[in-house]
């Protein structure tokens, strides 16, 4: 009988809020193809020539801002994921890996393989499928197995888009946050991307669509809302509408209280704690709002573990 592995895979953070440990992250980071598709010739003498030498600096201080004592919120709640799965599963092996931070996709496989694991189940923690987080995942795992003489049988769970346990979840979280806060305006707030990788066929933009149409299937607030897109980086033209512009204009259009969630993460990190709650709050709020409210991801809910035992199961 096969002994099972289950491999809870995620992007990764920097070991250290300090400009050191944040630039080796960006160099793995923003020097994948997959992330950053552009000539290698063209991208990597801007990305070594000018932004490992500014944006480390700047970054760093970000990530003080959200340091917990044990550590980056992102690698926290990863390590809670993996304890609570493997308490649902005592006779698997759970483990995290990160694609580019420690402990690395390769370090985790590896230790499965000394175990004698044969049998592993990839679980990237990005609900909607995209080329620069989920396929970068897969990346990382291939590449481990490309020197390995003997692969086990792997099961690659591609995307939990429309997932009910998921949406269900989604739906909690909106109706406890409308109760709680009173908003005018409910604003989705996905990852942004290029409009270059939409065109090529990545169906990042269509799956976060089908997310959001799957949370108002017989199910419905009595609030408006909108989708938006956070996380711009650099010139190229990015999904819209910009999650920071809207909020700059909806307290002219009367919109003073809005509610927030970002169903595309499913742990607390810099993009979520600092350009939500700091970053885009002072936005809103310096262009005449008056209440910014913002849903948390699902970090270690037992919910969200419900979720991805019934991945796992049903893999």
């Amino acid at each position: 009988m096969s002994k099972k592995g289950v491999l809870l895979a995620n992007i990764g953070t920097p070991d250290q809020p300090q400009s050191k440990e944040v630039k080796e992250y960006l160099k793995k980071f923003l020097g994948d193809p997959r992330v950053i598709d552009k000539p290698r010739w063209q991208w990597l003498p801007i990305l070594h020539g000018i932004i490992l030498n500014t944006r480390p600096k700047k970054s760093a201080e970000l990530y003080k801002s959200i340091w917990q004592k044990d550590g980056s919120p992102l690698l926290i709640y990863t390590q809670r994921q993996a304890k609570l799965l493997q308490s649902r599963f005592p006779d698997k092996s759970i483990k995290f890996g990160m694609a580019y931070s420690h402990p690395s996709i390769s370090h985790s496989l590896a230790e499965f393989e000394n175990e004698g694991i044969t049998d592993v189940t990839i679980v990237p923690l990005y609900p909607q499928y995209s080329t620069s987080t989920t396929a970068a995942i897969n990346d990382a795992v291939f590449k481990h197995y490309l020197k390995q003489e003997n692969m086990p049988s792997l099961h690659l769970i591609r995307e939990f888009t429309a997932h009910p346990k998921y949406i269900d979840l989604l739906r909690k979280q909106i109706q406890d946050g409308i109760n709680q806060y009173h908003p005018d305006l409910l604003v989705f707030s996905y990852h942004g991307i290029p409009v270059s990788y939409v065109e090529k066929g990545d169906p990042y933009q269509e799956q976060c669509q089908l997310t959001t149409d799957a949370v108002f299937d017989d199910f419905s607030i009595d609030i408006p809302y909108r989708v938006c897109y956070q996380s711009k980086f650099g010139p190229d033209e990015w999904l819209t509408p910009a999650l920071d512009a809207t909020l700059k204009q909806l307290p002219k259009q009367g919109v003073k209280n809005v509610l927030v969630i970002t169903p595309g993460f499913v742990s607390d990190c810099v993009e979520t704690i600092e350009e939500i709650e700091s970053e885009n709050y002072g936005y809103f709020m310096e262009s005449g709002g008056e209440s910014f409210n913002y849903i948390h991801p699902f970090n270690d809910n037992e919910l969200f573990i419900d979720l991805l035992e019934d991945l796992v199961l049903n893999r």
